[in-house]
């Protein structure tokens, strides 16, 4: 939660700082000013027209300011008069049209009058609605533009490409085409516009004159031209989340003019900061958050005496900071170093309070922080937020933390904190929302008897209390009236309170890891503003009630995997609902798969392994449109594997059919099943790391997803391992026929298993353009021929098994094969190479005995006998793990089978 705190927050108020410090770029006089001409005809008019394109909605802006500036824009009147104009005073010209906030809804004509106004020199549509409209190629036409504001805080505005004329104004003196949101997180801001390298160059090229250049939520998907670093009259550059990569230009940091620095929010934008940015003494804003930085925070930037705001969270950051440096900030209001390989000195020795900044926000979390919660804190006495967790701090939360009148957030989860919490100290707190207690604190609340005395925060939303040593739920979250998301996994808790089925305020429950034992109560389907649910690894038995599947239109994450829960799944998912991943696996559930589920028409994530599904391949899930994780491992399906022409899967990432009694010929048809495997670019693959909604942000974090059989087992657990997976497991079934060689076509694939089968033939040489591939087990078969040559081209295979087929020939000695053991060929009597016994200048031997009918039954603890047991993480490469031998076996697999 430390994470989500931080990274929210700082956006939220990173938006606010920026929006309210440089809100007006436009020296231009405003609409009260005296005209000595009237308004052209030819203006008028074209303004009249620009009008009537477009009607007042109340929705199609965010500010809460909002309102509809064109009402005053009547036929017959001086259109120098109108709000939301200006003329010049000598000539009559339109020369500024400001229309932010104006409440307008519709579509932009791309011929629109509004091009006609060839004289003006600032134009501002911010924050209206205009339904997703193209910017018109002719806004290259107003050459003396000097402000241009398209920025919106509302997804239905401008999308597509920023046509290549914005690079035609070289007047440009400011350019604001960012999206932005006023409303209150969680928010929803997608990038829907679109900016072409060549573009943005050309436009740093012509544009000399640029003082502001805002582009956040803009599309780039570019390395920063170094044409930047000409533009010597920047003061303000903000491009953040614009999926920017590559080096960042050191040159950017030698502007002289810059103010505001923000490029938050682009994961692969690298590189280091110089000392020379110490000499930046007008930067007030750097908002360098969720990227690629390293190397070491230079001295130089903590002498920036006029800097406002700065995060540098969550990169790659090192080295040793004492708290002094950062207290040399003087005007510093946000700070947030969080999730990088720093070391914060907290020496608890005397700060001089008239040096302290007058620090609002601070985020340290991750900063390798040792020792009590540092004394110097105690007179950031303006702090509204404050998250240390993830860090090592020991002993009692220090009485000064409940002195801060102001705190709305405090996070102190994942340390090493003890000791009882007094209600009636936490009841001081009387602005607080976010308490983050979580993740290994071994705490205690002192209640007392009668806790209707105390009064509690009456504004905590979220509530933080994994990992506590709970063993049961503390009474005064009953009296937490506003409560919308509480974590209490991870603790030894039996029984859960009747009265939490009536916190109807809920948004997000997780009770999972606990040691609960009962059943599922319909009661909870009261809870009707769910959006995740977790009741996952605890001891509930009964049936799933049927209400699960329709109580809530705004859930999205059900999980109630790793309990005894008995029975079918629920048959009814209500039309329209939102739900992107559910988990049923390892359970004792039976029956058919609802086939109500194709009402699910945002599902992402679908798990019901381990259970006992009695059902035939439920090709009807092909139709949902954005599935990407499909696991029906160790169920009872059967028959054929097919997908008829309109369930194709067009989103498919991760298949796992293991362990079932699927039987039929693999046939090219089938393989089609899977074409969204086949990728053009590597960028295809990419998981998004938090799956957005309108009502919450789901943490792909949250998810796991494991792939196993007798020989292999891989678990892949968060986003950094399901981000670029592509997998297809098809092991231990009755599949038979030759496989073939589309399979090959499918070249996204990083993990196929096809063992445990009956397959025959040859291994088609068509898997060495299988690129990606990091995972090929094909052992437990009956294929004949050569390894194919073309393997040895794979160059991030990790683990390679054909070990017990009839293949024979020699091992290809050079590339990747060269590097596996004898246990991913042995058992192939006439396979010869340097990695096995026999060399292939040898006689051919006798051949290996087979065993009896009886062994065949039960090959898999025959086969435990030889197979070599790796455990798997996907992240970077995969790991091979421990080489077993034959007496460690058995117990190997069954202390896996406890694991996972």
């Amino acid at each position: 939660m430390g994470f989500l705190c931080s990274l929210t927050f700082s956006i939220q108020f990173l938006l606010f700082f920026s929006s309210s410090l440089f809100t007006n770029c436009s020296t231009l006089n405003d609409s009260t000013t005296t005209h000595h001409h009237e308004c052209h005809q030819h203006e008028n008019n074209a303004l009249l027209s620009f009008k009537q394109t477009f009607i007042i909605s109340k929705s199609a802006s965010y500010n809460p300011l909002s309102y509809p500036k064109t009402l005053s824009w009547v036929p017959a009147t001086d259109c120098c008069s109108w709000d939301g104009i200006e003329c010049n005073e000598l000539t009559g010209h339109v020369i500024g049209i400001d229309l932010g906030s104006s409440q307008l809804y519709g579509f932009m004509d791309p011929n629109s009058t509004l091009f006609s106004l060839v004289h003006l020199q600032s134009l501002d549509l911010s924050d209206n609605d205009f339904n997703h409209s193209q910017i018109p190629a002719k806004i290259g036409e107003l050459s003396q533009l000097r402000y241009l504001n398209l920025s919106h805080g509302n997804e239905n505005t401008f999308s597509g490409e920023v046509p290549p004329q914005v690079s035609q104004l070289s007047n440009l003196l400011s350019l604001d085409l960012r999206g932005y949101t006023l409303q209150q997180l969680p928010y929803n801001l997608i990038n829907h516009l679109q900016l072409k390298a060549s573009t943005l160059t050309s436009l740093t090229q012509n544009s000399t004159r640029l003082e502001h250049l805002r582009l956040n939520f803009v599309t780039i998907s570019s390395s920063l031209p170094h044409t930047l670093t000409n533009l010597t009259s920047l003061q303000m550059l903000s491009f953040r989340q614009c999926e920017l990569y590559g080096e960042f230009p050191v040159g950017i940091f030698h502007l002289p003019n810059i103010t505001v620095l923000n490029f938050g929010e682009n994961q692969n934008l690298q590189g280091t900061l110089p000392a020379s940015i110490g000499n930046l003494t007008n930067l007030a804003l750097l908002a360098l958050g969720d990227n690629s930085f390293h190397g070491e925070i230079p001295r130089s930037l903590f002498r920036l005496k006029n800097l406002e705001f700065l995060s540098l969270s969550n990169n790659f950051f090192e080295g040793e900071l004492a708290h002094d440096m950062i207290l040399k900030l003087k005007m510093l209001n946000v700070l947030d170093l969080s999730l990088n390989k720093l070391s914060l000195f907290s020496q608890n020795r005397d700060v001089n309070v008239t040096t302290l900044p007058p620090i609002q926000w601070l985020g340290l979390t991750g900063c390798n922080l040792i020792g009590e919660v540092p004394t110097w804190m105690m007179n950031l006495t303006s702090l509204y937020h404050l998250d240390l967790s993830q860090n090592k701090l020991q002993g009692e939360i220090p009485y000064f933390l409940f002195t801060f009148e102001n705190l709305r957030v405090l996070d102190l989860g994942g340390n090493m904190l003890e000791g009882q919490i007094e209600l009636e100290m936490l009841s001081k707190l009387k602005k607080l929302t976010i308490l983050g207690l979580g993740g290994g604190n071994k705490l205690s609340f002192l209640e007392g008897k009668n806790t209707s005395n105390v009064t509690f925060p009456s504004q905590i939303q979220t509530l933080d209390l994994s990992s506590c040593n709970l063993v049961r739920f503390p009474n005064f979250i009953h009296h937490l009236q506003e409560l919308t998301d509480l974590f209490i996994s991870d603790n030894s808790i039996e029984t859960k309170p009747s009265w939490l089925w009536n916190k109807t305020t809920l948004q997000s429950l997780d009770i999972s890891n606990n040691l609960l034992m009962e059943e599922i109560s319909p009661s909870i389907c009261n809870l009707q503003s769910l959006v995740e649910l977790d009741l996952s690894s605890n001891n509930l038995v009964g049936m799933i009630p049927s209400c699960l599947g329709r109580f809530s239109r705004f859930l999205q994450r059900l999980t109630v995997s790793g309990n005894k829960l008995i029975g079918n799944i629920p048959q009814i998912y209500v039309k329209r609902n939102v739900l992107r991943f559910i988990d049923f696996s390892s359970n004792k559930l039976y029956g058919q798969l609802p086939r109500a589920l194709v009402n699910c028409r945002m599902l992402e994530f679908l798990d019901v392994r381990h259970n006992h599904f009695n059902d035939s391949f439920p090709f009807w899930l092909g139709s949902l449109p954005k599935l990407k994780v499909v696991s029906l491992r160790d169920n009872e399906f059967h028959g054929a594997i097919m997908c008829p022409l309109k369930y194709t899967f067009p989103h498919l990432r991760i298949m796992d059919l293991s362990q079932n009694g699927f039987s039929m010929k693999l046939t090219s048809e089938i393989i089609m099943c899977f074409k969204s495997m086949i990728i053009s670019n590597k960028r295809q693959l990419d998981f998004k790391d938090v799956i957005h909604s309108d009502n919450a942000e789901i943490d792909i974090d949250l998810y796991s997803f494991s792939m196993s059989n007798k020989g292999v087992v891989m678990d892949y657990r968060g986003g950094q391992y399901l981000h670029q997976m592509v997998a297809v497991d098809l092991s231990c079934n009755k599949i038979y026929g030759e496989i073939p060689d589309t399979m090959g076509s499918l070249n996204g694939l990083v993990v196929l298993n096809l063992s445990n089968n009956m397959f025959t033939g040859s291994i088609p040489s068509s898997f060495g353009k299988l690129s990606n591939l990091e995972v090929l087990d094909l052992s437990l078969n009956s294929l004949s021929g050569n390894i194919p040559q073309q393997l040895t081209g794979l160059t991030f295979l990790n683990f390679f098994n054909v070990s017990f087929n009839n293949l024979s020939g020699p091992i290809p000695e050079n590339g990747q094969l060269s590097t596996f053991d004898d246990n991913s060929f042995k058992g192939n009597k006439d396979l010869c190479g340097i990695r096995l016994l026999k060399k292939c200048e040898d006689h051919p031997k006798l051949p290996l005995q087979k065993p009896d009918d009886d062994q065949d039954s039960e090959s898999g603890s025959f086969f435990e006998l030889y197979w070599m047991v790796i455990v798997i993480g996907y992240g970077g490469g995969l790991v091979a793990g421990l080489a077993l031998g034959n007496a460690f076996a058995i117990d190997v697999f069954r202390l896996l089978k406890k694991i996972f």
